[in-house]
């Protein structure tokens, strides 16, 4: 009787850890790493993108006062601002960039659509900024020392209008 009861308890437990193991099983989100990521930009393919930041976008606070309120300062939502996107690549022989760049500076400022894609450890797309009508504002020339070995990197700064995420 005893070994019977404690074979129904024995079974019981296993049923419980089973059935809490396949209905409490979830998936666990970890945070995306910053490493993984590529840049599009229509019409040009540049590899060795090193570093891109500055994806931003604020509204700005207007304060206004009514005439009958206390001395007291209340606030509107006013008009979307959205920063300046840095991206940084290892100097190669490509001109794509900088050619697009001196476009703007010959008087043919070209709009582009540019996304920032960031992946996942297996390569996969997990989610994307695209930045609308986006065009180039500033180009830098790497900088250049004898006594280093780092890679010299190029930088361009691409102004947006507007952007938006998928996942």
């Amino acid at each position: 009787m005893e070994n019977l009861f404690f074979l129904y308890f024995v079974l019981f437990l296993l049923i419980i850890l089973i059935l809490g193991g396949v209905f409490m099983q979830t998936r666990r989100k970890d945070p995306i790493r910053n490493h993984r990521f590529r840049v599009e930009i229509d019409g040009i393919v540049q590899s060795g993108m090193c570093e891109v930041s500055s994806i931003e976008a604020e509204i700005e606070r207007v304060e206004y006062r009514e005439g009958t309120d206390p001395l007291q300062v209340r606030y509107l939502p006013g008009l979307p601002k959205y920063g300046t996107l840095t991206v940084k690549w290892g100097l190669s022989s490509s001109m794509e960039i900088y050619n697009w760049f001196k476009s703007g500076i010959n008087g043919n400022a070209e709009t582009r659509n540019v996304s920032v894609v960031a992946m996942d450890s297996e390569g996969k797309d997990i989610a994307r900024w695209n930045l609308i009508e986006a065009f180039p504002v500033k180009y830098k020339a790497p900088d250049f020392n004898a006594k280093g070995n780092d890679v010299a990197l190029e930088t361009v700064e691409i102004s947006y209008e507007g952007f938006t995420r998928e996942s």
